[in-house]
């Protein structure tokens, strides 16, 4: 008997403790939010302003100085916000922040939190495509909030957009350095909304008289003029995201990409993937923005050349260099929002406002 009660001591002991963790949804069995990919119908944010509350999360990877979240919060509350921290911020689980279900549990309770107004990402890093199938759709649906991040978090942006028709926003992190540029590219978007806007064009810089920029350079790949709504983001994430329920529908869209680290050969790679997949002939064009340190070593070719052969063919515009990506000039880009790509002239152009 002695063995039995042990094994029925281990089982209730086990239920009580799975009964006071948080309740996760998985979406890919029990939860049925509409798709945007078959629906016209699309949800837009309200602006932010100052004395809004702000939820700060990790969903991907960890930040081993606590400090970094304690000055993410000084980030935010900078401006205005007042900051809700997520339940399992400081929370650790090797390079991520946490486990797949607490992370998605603090993306769920900040989107239910009807005193909370936006949500912002700490980091990107690794992690996000995991907690896909535990974010419940459904309340995000029907609880609309900007959500703000970039790199890994490229993942949730378009897994959202594609599951609700919720407009998301390709921007900064909170734990970064807001430059000049960045933060006003930020509450153009998010704070004061305007329309008819170019988005990601180069800041002006004082060049010596007869010498050209060449940090910043806008560079045209195909000539055309495109009209559609806006999805994208990391170039790798992207690619983790075809096949799956989460990915975002391509057709006549503008896709904008950005990476950071990826030899060129790496490139070539994840763009041909999208177009053997027959996503890139689907798109109404392409911004590639900064492809951060994605330098050539040996007998390679260039980022630049990469980026002409295996998207100068598509017969779409093709536009490079826009200021989006890992970089300290980093535009905010509403994923879902209207917008023209007049690669002729070398702007992108956002037709409509992105919150109400």
């Amino acid at each position: 008997m002695k063995p039995r009660r042990s094994f029925l001591k281990a089982i209730i002991t086990s239920a009580i403790a799975t009964s006071l963790l948080p309740t996760i949804t998985n979406a890919s069995t029990s939860n049925q939010a509409h798709s945007a990919t078959n629906s016209n119908k699309l949800i837009k944010p309200k602006r932010l302003k100052a004395g809004d509350t702000i939820g700060l999360i990790t969903p991907s990877s960890n930040t081993w100085e606590d400090e970094e979240i304690h000055f993410a919060i000084d980030v935010l509350k900078s401006f205005g916000f007042k900051v809700k921290q997520g339940k399992y911020i400081f929370e650790r689980s090797g390079y991520l922040a946490g486990t797949d279900q607490q992370r998605a549990w603090d993306i769920n309770d900040m989107f239910q939190d009807k005193n909370v107004d936006g949500i912002f990402c700490l980091r990107g890093g690794y992690g996000s495509p995991r907690i896909l199938p535990y974010l419940d759709y459904n309340l995000i649906a029907k609880n609309p909030k900007a959500f703000i991040g970039y790199s890994d978090i490229t993942a949730l942006l378009n897994a959202i957009y594609a599951r609700t028709g919720l407009m998301t926003f390709h921007g900064p992190i909170a734990k970064q350095n807001f430059s000049e540029y960045t933060l006003k590219s930020f509450k153009d978007i998010l704070f004061s909304p305007k329309a008819n806007i170019d988005l990601g064009t180069p800041p002006l810089f004082e060049v010596a008289e007869g010498q050209a920029e060449k940090d910043n350079r806008l560079t045209l790949v195909s000539k055309g003029v495109a009209h559609g709504q806006l999805i994208g983001g990391n170039l790798s994430l992207m690619v983790k995201l075809v096949g799956t329920p989460f990915e975002p529908d391509y057709t006549n869209k503008i896709l904008f990409l950005e990476d950071v680290e990826e030899a060129p050969y790496r490139v070539d790679g994840m763009l041909t993937h999208l177009k053997i997949a027959g996503r890139l002939n689907k798109l109404a064009g392409i911004v590639f923005g900064k492809c951060t340190d994605c330098k050539a070593s040996g007998n390679s070719l260039s980022i630049e050349e990469v980026i002409k052969d295996r998207l100068g063919d598509l017969n779409i515009p093709v536009l490079k260099g826009l200021m989006i990506g890992h970089i300290d000039d980093n535009s905010t880009i509403p994923i879902g929002a209207m917008a023209t790509l007049d690669a002729n002239n070398k702007r992108l152009i956002l037709t409509e406002t992105a919150v109400s």
